[in-house]
């Protein structure tokens, strides 16, 4: 079993800055791209950000040159650096992975966790 564990989050003014990390942890063969998503009230979940193996990045439009994400494969470790937070950031973060082994693949899921930003 890999397990994803998320740390981070909280509450912020407009304008601040927040980190998140996510760390696997368990039976990893090999974790390969891995991201955030965030779900706001009443809103479908919507990726946030990946991040391949090989470090190239995708963002959503909306959070281009704000937000940051980095990983680090011998740790199996993904954060990712909120700056300039607007309200409408506000949701519940999710990470995710696809952890691949001799049989295929899993996508994982982290508990979540929420960001709130104040106007």
């Amino acid at each position: 079993q890999v397990q994803l564990v998320e740390s981070g989050g909280g509450l912020v003014q407009a304008g601040g800055s927040l980190r998140l990390s996510c760390a696997a942890s368990g039976s990893i063969f090999r974790i390969d791209t891995m991201g955030w998503y965030r779900q706001a009230p009443g809103k479908q979940r919507e990726l946030v950000a990946d991040i391949t193996r090989g470090s190239m990045t995708n963002y959503a439009d909306s959070v281009k040159g704000r937000f940051t994400i980095s990983r680090d494969n011998a740790k199996n470790t993904v954060a990712l650096q909120m700056n300039s937070l607007k309200p409408e950031d506000t949701a519940v973060y999710y990470c995710n992975a696809v952890h691949s082994h001799t049989y295929g693949f899993d996508t994982l899921w982290g508990q979540g966790t929420q960001v709130t930003v104040s106007s």
